[in-house]
């Protein structure tokens, strides 16, 4: 390796967190530390135990989507009580684009194949696939919780984790999304402790 090698190298996944960063969507609410807000239109609370930002662009009407660091590096996106019939974000055109819907047929064990038909439609992603799946308790629920890879339209892996419940036969879901290199297991631990303090309201 030359001189130059050693010294480029570990710039090169700085640069990448930079460009990453730079992010069209821009944050405009400040979520603060141990104070209580609702979120995605929807009768959910959570309180984080660190700042966060929420970006102005919304991914539909019962979605908003938080930030530590830019959407690129990490993504948590909130859906809030999903009634059937409805998608998960917002639909660019339902008779050339439609999204998979919500049903009230749709079991926990369904909104992995739910989450993932949503992605490669709503974000054109060719190679998703899902980890992991096990029961959780999620907003005082019987939920699930489960994990998943994929590589974004920039031909970036990324890794995610979501958790779900189903309350008065309307969805409610939380996803973290993050660079499999790095970022997924920087923040993972933020993750849990964010939608850990999630309620109904």
């Amino acid at each position: 390796m030359s001189i130059t090698q050693k010294w480029i190298s570990p710039l090169v996944p700085m640069a990448l967190a930079v460009a990453l960063a730079m992010s069209p969507a821009t944050a405009n609410g400040y979520r603060a530390k141990d104070k209580p807000v609702p979120v995605a239109n929807a009768a959910m609370i959570v309180t984080p135990s660190r700042d966060w930002n929420q970006l102005s662009i919304k991914p539909g009407k019962k979605a908003e989507t938080w930030t530590l660091d830019g959407e690129q590096l990490n993504d948590v996106t909130w859906f809030g009580g999903i009634a059937p019939g409805e998608p998960l974000v917002r639909e660019v055109s339902k008779k050339r684009k439609p999204l998979p819907k919500f049903t009230s047929a749709t079991l926990l064990v369904e909104l992995p194949e739910l989450l993932e038909a949503t992605y490669r439609s709503a974000k054109d992603i060719g190679s998703f696939k899902v980890i992991s799946s096990a029961p959780d308790r999620f907003l005082g629920q019987d939920g699930i919780r489960f994990s998943y890879e994929y590589v974004d339209n920039d031909n970036l892996p990324r890794k995610g984790e979501a958790r779900a419940a189903l309350a008065k036969g309307q969805l409610y879901m939380v996803t973290f999304d993050a660079p499999r290199l790095h970022f997924f297991d920087k923040l993972l631990e933020d993750f849990h402790a964010l939608s850990d303090s999630a309620r109904l309201s």
